[in-house]
């Protein structure tokens, strides 16, 4: 039986041959099938975080209703627009196909055809309520409208802030608790650790270093950022920064631009002195310590959150919720507790006055420690 972090890993590792037969194969065979008089699928429009999103389910047996699909693409909308302070882009695309094999969410991709953004996910007809809850893919396609297109050399920057920012957002929504997001990623961030003959994030692309090892830039990147600014900022600061300043997937930048413009975002260059310490060379930090430090234990399938670590107010920075659900995300059924009775906890709880979070279960409160 897979955990949730070996099982992310498992669908992730064999994503390239599904995507291949998902964009090839099989839309070669709907245009073959479909009738030339076929009524199109229809299209239904989301307004969140000042985006349009167009959902399309496509035709085709799915034992889900129109209405929970919807509104899993409006959770995963939310999410995306609480880490990133608003939809990191105007108009977007999200097409769901039917599919055959699997029980849940399959494989998707976003790519920018003919100047429209389009998210397309394969959804089994399988699938129930149980499995878009838990789903991560459709928020992580979302996360890659979130930074500019960059040479295919840096892919891994791309998959890396995409495996790392679709948990986080989820818990700041309370679809996810803190425990699964951190497990995630004391199970993945040893994958993306360089092997022999490693020659830097830049130069090695394989399945580990291009998710995990981006995954592990970001997180290194985070407790950086979170210490040289005494938690003022951390990594969401940067991109939204990132965003702002136009850089999303409908642009094509230099990986230095983006870094800088993140830079600029939260006022220290850790970014790109980070980019420059592990773009050509193969940095082995130490994770063990890492987790020591920030009072991350792991205990069975989720963590145990130590307060007295001395960075453990880093954790609780990087996860704290920022705002309250704007419009579109009211009726979407976010809310801490949502996901009860099924996988997942609920999510943690900011005390803006004292600024701690509690989580029943998971936290250990240590009254005393600052933290």
């Amino acid at each position: 039986m897979f955990k949730l972090g070996n099982l992310r890993a498992s669908i992730i590792a064999i994503g390239m041959i599904a995507v291949l037969f998902f964009f090839g194969a099989a839309g070669e065979s709907n245009a073959a099938s479909a009738s030339p008089t076929e009524t199109p699928a229809p299209t239904q429009s989301l307004s969140i975080g000042g985006a349009t999103i167009n959902v399309e389910i496509e035709p085709g047996d799915l034992n889900l209703s129109r209405a929970r699909i919807v509104d899993w693409i409006r959770r995963s909308a939310c999410a995306v627009t609480e880490y990133y302070a608003g939809f990191p882009v105007r108009n977007v695309s999200v097409k769901v196909m039917p599919i055959g094999e699997g029980k849940g969410v399959g494989f998707g991709r976003t790519v920018l055809m003919d100047q429209t953004l389009v998210i397309r996910v394969g959804l089994s007809r399988l699938a129930t309520e149980a499995s878009l809850i838990d789903d991560w893919v459709m928020t992580h396609e979302m996360v890659h409208l979130a930074f500019p297109s960059v040479p295919d050399e840096h892919h891994w920057i791309e998959e890396g802030i995409a495996t790392y920012v679709e948990p986080i957002a989820r818990a700041q929504v309370g679809d996810l608790s803190a425990g699964i997001v951190w497990r995630e990623l004391v199970d993945g961030l040893p994958k993306g650790l360089p092997a022999q003959g490693d020659r830097g994030l830049d130069n090695t692309h394989t399945w580990g270093r291009t998710y995990w090892g981006g995954a592990l830039f970001c997180l290194m990147a985070d407790i950086e950022i979170h210490q040289r600014t005494n938690n003022r900022y951390g990594l969401q600061d940067a991109l939204q920064g990132i965003v702002r300043a136009g850089g999303n997937m409908e642009h094509d930048w230099p990986l230095a631009r983006a870094l800088k413009v993140g830079d600029d975002a939260i006022g220290v260059p850790v970014l790109m002195e980070l980019y420059d310490r592990m773009k050509a060379t193969p940095v082995t930090p130490d994770l063990s310590a890492m987790w020591r430090d920030l009072g991350v234990r792991p205990s069975g399938d989720s963590v145990v959150f130590d307060q007295s670590a001395p960075q453990a107010s880093i954790v609780r920075s990087i996860m704290a919720r920022r705002s309250s659900p704007g419009e579109g995300c009211v009726n979407s059924g976010i809310h801490p507790g949502s996901t009860a009775g099924l996988h997942h906890q609920a999510g943690p709880r900011l005390d803006a006055e004292f600024g701690e979070v509690y989580e029943s279960g998971v936290f250990e409160s240590q009254k005393g420690n600052s933290g």
